[in-house]
């Protein structure tokens, strides 16, 4: 599978859950889950090129993709991946309090989504 597919798939069911999430459907929303985690584990199975692939979602036009993606691009993008996360942690609601939570985790030095 292309990287662009991989990063696509990733965008794809990081949206699909959280409307799922919206929905009250956790059991979909969590299929979800799997399908973007699968699709980010094969990503930063290629290193930097894939790390560079996803890089292009933290200007996506969802903000729940922005931020899922800076998340785990924190430690290979710091600047950038905080900036993203920064801006949406300004917010309300579940989008929000996933950015402030990655940005807690990685200040306490816990954060381990790409650990390199």
């Amino acid at each position: 599978m292309k990287l662009e597919d991989l990063v696509e798939q990733f965008a794809q069911n990081v949206a699909a859950q959280n409307e799922a999430i919206f929905r009250g459907d956790a059991k979909t929303g969590n299929k979800h889950a799997r399908k973007y985690g699968a699709a980010v584990d094969k990503l930063l199975a290629h290193g930097n090129v894939g790390r560079d692939a996803l890089a292009v979602l933290l200007k996506h036009e969802r903000m729940d993709v922005r931020v899922m993606a800076a998340a785990h691009l924190l430690r290979y993008r710091t600047a950038e991946a905080r900036a993203v996360l920064e801006e949406a942690a300004k917010g309300q609601g579940l989008v929000p309090f996933g950015a402030q939570q990655a940005l807690k985790r990685w200040e306490e030095g816990t954060w381990a989504l790409d650990p390199g």
